[in-house]
Formats: C-alpha cells, structure tokens, sequence
C-alpha cells in the first residue's frame, strides 16, 4: 500500500480538500480508505444516496475531517449543492477525483436513447460539468488537481461495450483540452487509465433491455455475440494481476507528484494496449484484435 504523504507540489495547500465520487465500491473505495489514511486534508466522500449507508458497514465514518455526501453525478443540482457546500465551508476543492461512472453491455442496435444518455451522462457530462463547478476556486488559487478515472476502453473499443467505449473517449478529449485551458493556471490535470482490473467489477454492468432479451433468447441475431464476450471479459477480468488497491495506489503516487503527466497508464495491460496501437498499422491492429475475439466466426448469419 502506497503511503499518502502531504502532496510534493508545494502550490497546493498544507491541507488540501479532496472531493471523490463513486467512493463505496472498487476503486472508489480503495482509495477512499487511503486518503482517509492521509495525515493532511480534508476528505469528501460522495456516492449515491441510496449507497450512503455502506460507509458504515464498510467501516467508515464521518467526522469533522471526513464527510460524507449524496451525490448521483448525474443530477445537475446535487452536483452543484456539494460543490457549494465546499466552497462556503471549505473555500473550494482543491483536488477533485472523478471515479463514478457505470457500463453498459450492449450491442449499439441493443441500446435505446434513454440508455444512451444515461453512459453518457454518467462517464462524460456528469464529470465534466463537475470539473467546471471547482475550476473557479482552483484557478483564483492558482493550483488545483482533476483527476479523471478513464479506462483502456478510452484509447480501444470491444464489441457489447460500445456506449461505454464512447462515453471514455469523450471524457478523453475533453480532459485533454482541459489539460491545455488550464495549465496557465497552475492546475493539473491527469487521465488515469486502467486495464483489465481484478474484481467483480464486471457483475455491476449494466445490461439494456433489448441485450438482456438477446441474451436469453438462442434465436436472437446477437445472442452469440453476448454468450461469447461475458464469459471473454470474465475471465480476462480473473486473471488480472492488478487490483482496485494498486490502481489506487498509481492516483496517490500521481497526487504526490509535482508535475503529474496528462496520461497514467495504471496496468500493464493498459500500456501494452497503447504501445501496440502506436507501433502497429491500425488496418493490421483492428484485424488482430478482431480474429481474437472468442467465437467471432459464429457471430454472423449461418452458412
């Protein structure tokens, strides 16, 4: 485990306040439980309302140091009702982590236009919008970090995770742009991208409805495509070395640097993924990949 020390950078406050969403499960969770570790700051919790009570089982309490608040990030107010909670008790989020977000599995014919928003709204707009609710506090500071949880699905796509892949991409380039608007300033802003991660993470993806009809039904023009790609994903997701805590501890060791770079590669699978689409043609890279997919010769209609 990472020791968390006072941030290296020395334009950040002595004490700086760190607002993390998503931060009852997973990565979340991980790195909840070391900033709480931290000898410095003070901490700001958030996860759905409805998943506030985990804190409690999960050993975590509130206390003047550490609070705890609702927070679905795709609800514009409760976004805005926390982060001027923070700026008139705390004057301002000086670190912010973006963790929450959700995936869907489904082919895009599979995904309706409510689904679709709510990827979106969950990966890209949610984040983004709470990135610009903290940035007037950081850039009157001059300092500040935004540190976006991405995902290798940010820089390749699979098959099933469409929406999700998107949802990631966007979020790529905004935090990109972002990176050059705000560098003037003093504020650092860092992807932190992850690969295949060691948990049971991919039980908590959701299906749409028409995949999960597909799924189900043998006759469906799809239904190879899901029987194929979830126990693909299983598998890749049981023989990662990387777990949620090692990822956490690749965000502290971004935090305690003094110039962190926009990209952290947070696995080794990650890393391979972005070399190899770098250094292959991108006809001969998709073709790979494609030939690797489980069953792929079954997917199409029958001979």
């Amino acid at each position: 485990m990472t020791s968390l020390r006072a941030p290296v950078d020395s334009s950040l406050p002595a004490n700086p306040v760190v607002l993390l969403t998503g931060a009852t499960s997973g990565i979340g969770l991980a790195l909840a439980r070391r900033l709480i570790a931290w000898p410095a700051g003070h901490i700001v919790l958030t996860a759905r309302e409805s998943s506030l009570p985990r804190f409690e089982g999960l050993g975590i309490q509130a206390s003047e140091r550490v609070w705890l608040r609702p927070l679905d990030i795709t609800d514009g107010d409760q976004r805005e009702k926390v982060v001027h909670e923070i700026h008139s008790e705390l004057g301002g989020v000086d670190i912010l982590i973006n963790n929450a977000g959700v995936a869907y599995r489904s082919v895009t014919e599979h995904l309706d236009e409510v689904e679709m928003h709510r990827q979106l709204a969950s990966n890209f707009v949610g984040p983004m919008d709470l990135a610009r609710l903290v940035l007037p506090d950081m850039r009157a500071k001059r300092c500040g970090r935004v540190i976006n949880i991405s995902s290798v699905s940010g820089m390749m796509a699979m098959p099933t995770m469409g929406a999700y892949s998107g949802s990631k991409f966007a979020l790529e380039g905004a935090s990109e742009s972002l990176w050059y608007e705000m560098k003037p300033w003093g504020v650092a802003v860092t992807l932190v991208q992850p690969g295949f991660i060691h948990s049971n993470s991919f039980r908590n993806v959701v299906w749409s409805a028409a995949a999960r009809r597909a799924m189900e039904d043998e006759a469906d023009p799809y239904h190879e495509v899901y029987r194929s790609m979830s126990p693909f994903i299983e598998r890749l997701m049981n023989v990662a070395r990387a777990t949620p805590e090692h990822i956490a501890d690749r965000v502290l060791r971004t935090l305690q640097k003094r110039k962190p770079r926009l990209r952290v590669f947070a696995t080794i699978d990650a890393l391979f993924f972005y070399v190899l689409r770098r250094a292959v043609p991108r006809k001969v890279f998709h073709a790979l990949l494609y030939r690797g997919l489980p069953g792929v010769q079954r997917w199409g209609p029958p001979e």
